[in-house]
């Protein structure tokens, strides 16, 4: 893989934004972000959360909706239908957004998020109600749909946009996967760890198959020993509170010439306002802190939000990205001012 061919000196929103109205969040996105990305709805219900759209997006693997979540099916469902009709939606919006705006094939950059691979099979059942991670042979399937559905999915967005389309896997439960902790069935058939080495394999398939430029977001602990057999792979973390490995690892990918979308501004209102020299300032003083040239943060650093903003108020989510946008123009400009 190569490194990612990634806008800085700029900022992105995580993903998920609050309310069910597509067209007001495509709206807030694309007027305050320079680098858009697709909105996800997780308040209009099943099929608009992050598994659930992976019923629209996964190729020759039906889901349904289960007692507990989702399951893989056997044939075409509603779930499938609705979930394909609101990322239709989505897209129809803003398709039009950008024709107003005439940024149409310009090759502005935009960003979809998609669930991660390991993510989806810790979370979709089998019909036996057992996790998809229980069966090899399933997660191999996930794997190849997934890498299959995601290039089809750019390959719209590219025809609709003309944009420069990158694609973020969120992989939230890709720590409990390696660690082999994602909760069974029941407590006397735990599901097996998967080996990092193997979790790596399969993701470096996956981009090159999809052909785009790839971040992957985790909002547990960072996985470092993960990211490092991931070359040319952005990554997407909270960078709040950093632990000392945190700081090891910011250090290697950005040494590597990786791109860290470093989560910075709260999902969710402060107590106190918060400025976007303030976000700057703090990041500036996070490169100081690990012995990087602040050259970097023009060069290597996405500001973002900590996390998605479904939880937020809408007018933080708006506050939110608006801040994260000034923030992400302060560190390109001159970031050794700060």
């Amino acid at each position: 893989m190569t490194g990612p061919v990634l806008p800085t000196g700029v900022g992105t929103g995580v993903g998920s934004m609050p309310g069910t109205d597509a067209r007001a969040a495509a709206e807030v996105i694309n007027g305050e972000l320079d680098f858009a990305h697709l909105a996800e709805l997780p308040g209009r219900g099943i099929g608009s959360d992050m598994v659930g759209r992976m019923a629209a997006i996964l190729v020759d693997l039906p889901m349904d909706t289960a007692t507990w979540g989702y399951r893989l099916a056997q044939r075409h469902s509603r779930l499938a239908r609705r979930a394909a009709d609101l990322l239709a939606e989505d897209l129809d919006v803003v398709e039009e957004l950008w024709e107003t705006a005439g940024f149409v094939g310009t090759g502005r950059p935009f960003k979809v998020q998609v669930a991660g691979p390991f993510t989806t099979s810790a979370s979709v059942e089998l019909a036996n109600g057992q996790r998809v991670l229980k069966d090899h042979g399933a997660v191999r399937d996930i794997v190849e749909s997934t890498a299959e559905g995601v290039r089809e999915h750019v390959a719209e967005l590219e025809r609709r946009l003309g944009a420069h389309v990158v694609v973020q896997l969120d992989e939230p439960m890709i720590g409990q996967v390696i660690d082999g902790t994602v909760k069974p069935l029941t407590r006397f058939d735990p599901i097996r760890a998967i080996p990092v080495v193997e979790v790596a394999r399969a993701l470096t398939e996956l981009v090159d198959h999809v052909g785009a430029p790839v971040i992957v977001h985790d909002c547990g602990k960072p996985r470092w020993d993960l990211l490092e057999l991931l070359p040319g792979v952005a990554y997407s973390i909270d960078v709040t509170k950093p632990s000392a490995t945190d700081l090891d690892g910011i250090g290697s990918l950005v040494d590597r010439g990786g791109v860290l979308l470093a989560g910075r501004v709260p999902s969710t209102a402060p107590d106190r306002p918060l400025a976007a020299e303030t976000v700057a300032t703090d990041l500036a003083a996070l490169t100081d802190r690990i012995g990087l040239n602040r050259k970097v943060l023009a060069d290597n650093v996405i500001v973002t939000p900590t996390c998605g903003l479904a939880g937020a108020s809408a007018s933080w989510a708006k506050t939110a990205l608006t801040i994260t946008a000034e923030a992400g123009q302060l560190l390109g400009s001159d970031p050794s001012a700060l």
